[in-house]
């Protein structure tokens, strides 16, 4: 039985690859359609995770309420359910990946979620002061 279907071209390859994040070529790197030398010097480094998330550049405010989220989470202490994994597995022989990645599998709702709820709640309060103002003028 004979197989009908075409090999894929490099252009194919290269179009299943493609993203909206980022754009390599020889002599070319841009992230969300900025070349990264615009970027290096000009966007710290909060900023640039909100680039790359979101595909544009944060406001003085939101950069400043990112970077508050992103120190609040960076540690509670060993007791805290996904590092304890994370250093029980790194005793254990595994990998540096294989225990962060053990660590990153304990995240959800009840552990670790507390933020995206967090952002949830003052995206709604933002919303509402929106409305509000809105109905002021």
């Amino acid at each position: 039985m004979n197989d009908e279907r075409a090999a894929p071209t490099v252009q194919d390859v290269s179009d299943w690859w493609s993203t909206a994040v980022s754009r390599i070529e020889p002599n070319v790197i841009e992230l969300r359609g900025r070349p990264i030398q615009d970027l290096i010097g000009h966007l710290g480094f909060t900023g640039m995770i909100w680039l790359m998330l979101r595909g544009d550049v944060p406001t003085s405010a939101e950069e400043k309420l990112l970077e508050a989220a992103l120190v609040s989470s960076v540690d509670h202490g060993p007791h805290a359910p996904s590092i304890a994994v994370a250093r029980m597995a790194a005793t254990c022989g595994v990998g540096l990946n294989n225990a962060v990645a053990s660590a990153v599998n304990l995240l959800g709702d009840v552990h670790g979620g507390a933020g995206e709820q967090c952002m949830d709640l003052l995206a709604e309060i933002t919303r509402e002061a929106t409305d509000e103002a809105d109905a002021d003028r």
